[in-house]
């Protein structure tokens, strides 16, 4: 029996006794991928990227491990909900324009002491301040740097579109602009090389493309490690009380983590492991969250069909993008219809071994997605599940 084999057999055990659709975690595998990435931070801390775990019990869990120190969120709501339920380091990674969040925010010390916003333009300044109905609590604020490469003049842009703040200087002018300002205080920078962290250099079947990646990747982590030094540098002339510099992303923890200039490293996806993080050369993780869909249909020979399965993942739309059959083994979508909004035809050989009611296991293409789709997350040691906890969906929280 292979290993994947194996992993079947003990899931269908452990869920025996639960209907499809089902979601589960396998904890043996979601430790793991923790080790490894608290090894490949070298020491560094690594704060937890909420959007990609999506339940409070598994941020609690991680966050309890030695190398693993804060969470790094995606809306202000949900910033300030983890700060109630006792979080008490909360960056969030995006500027937000939610007035009533600020709000809230200004007008409680406590909130105000546990969550670091987001800012790279001193208009979002004048946003809190005009949110703040009174509030006069000091707001913490994270600068992010635009960690995008840029050739031939500028011509060409290889990274995200996020901060508009590209160089020392243009960071340095927004820390000055904060630091004039009464009621913010600059304690961190940020800077997300999503080209880097978030783009798999090891493309099956594809081998001129991942070797162009891996060239792109080496020149950016070369530039991007000496200009954010130098904003580090220029920043610091500044604030000389800087708390932190967050970098990195599960594709490149080792890599950020050598550089001098960081503090400590954001990552999140390397503990669920969906299936976008097969193709790095860098590491390979454990598929920890899983779900299953059960067969409803056998239309014919080497086909079969289970419920639902349309759960596409963010981003440039492409097959990449889907979940992808993972259990049993060999099972692919029909080309004419992928993954439908209540049912999917699954074809195979091995379609012809299921029977009406068994479980087909999948894998999202991205992490905490998948919990945009269950209320719960059965959590799976050996063969048993030995723990059922709401995702934020299932505490009725939906901040995107």
């Amino acid at each position: 029996m292979t290993a994947r084999a194996a992993d079947r057999a003990r899931y269908d055990r452990a869920t025996a006794q639960l209907d499809a659709p089902v979601a589960i975690v396998d904890l043996a595998a979601f430790d793991a991928n923790a080790d490894d990435l608290v090894r490949r931070a070298g020491g560094k801390p690594i704060r937890v990227a909420s959007k990609s775990v999506r339940c409070r019990a598994l941020l609690e869990r991680v966050l309890a491990r030695e190398g693993f120190a804060g969470i790094m969120s995606f809306t202000l709501a949900e910033s300030l909900w983890l700060a109630r339920s006792g979080f008490d380091d909360v960056l969030l990674a995006y500027p937000s324009a939610d007035r009533a969040g600020y709000a809230e925010l200004t007008a409680d010390p406590k909130l105000a002491a546990a969550v670091t916003v987001m800012i790279d333009d001193p208009a979002q300044l004048d946003l809190i301040d005009a949110a703040r109905a009174g509030g006069s609590e000091v707001v913490r604020v994270c600068l992010e740097l635009d960690t995008a490469l840029k050739l031939l003049g500028g011509r060409v842009r290889i990274g995200a579109r996020r901060s508009p703040l590209h160089s020392p200087a243009q960071v340095a002018e927004v820390a000055r602009a904060v630091a004039r300002r009464p009621g913010f205080k600059v304690v961190g920078i940020m800077a997300y090389e999503g080209h880097v962290a978030g783009v798999g250099d090891a493309v099956a079947g594809r081998p001129l493309r991942s070797r162009a990646v891996r060239l792109m990747q080496a020149a950016a982590r070369r530039e991007l490690a000496e200009r954010r030094a130098a904003v580090v540098r220029a920043v610091r002339e500044v604030v000389r009380d800087l708390e932190f510099v967050n970098g990195g992303g599960t594709g490149s923890v080792q890599h950020t983590a050598a550089e001098d200039a960081v503090t400590e490293i954001a990552a999140g996806s390397g503990l669920y492991v969906p299936r976008l993080f097969d193709n790095y050369t860098s590491f390979t993780g454990r598929p920890a969250a899983l779900f299953a869909l059960p067969v409803v249909r056998r239309p014919g020979v080497g086909v079969v069909t289970v419920l639902g399965g349309g759960y596409p993942a963010s981003g440039a739309p492409g097959a990449d993008r889907l979940p992808v059959p993972y259990l049993p083994e060999g099972l692919r979508y029909d080309p004419q219809e992928g993954p439908g909004e209540v049912q999917t035809p699954l074809l195979g050989p091995v379609a012809d071994d299921l029977l009406i009611g068994d479980k087909v296991w999948f894998r999202h293409a991205k992490a905490g997605e998948l919990c945009e789709r269950f209320d719960t997350l059965h959590l799976v040691e050996g063969d048993a599940v030995t723990a059922t906890v709401p995702t934020y969906r299932g505490e009725g929280q939906t901040f995107l």
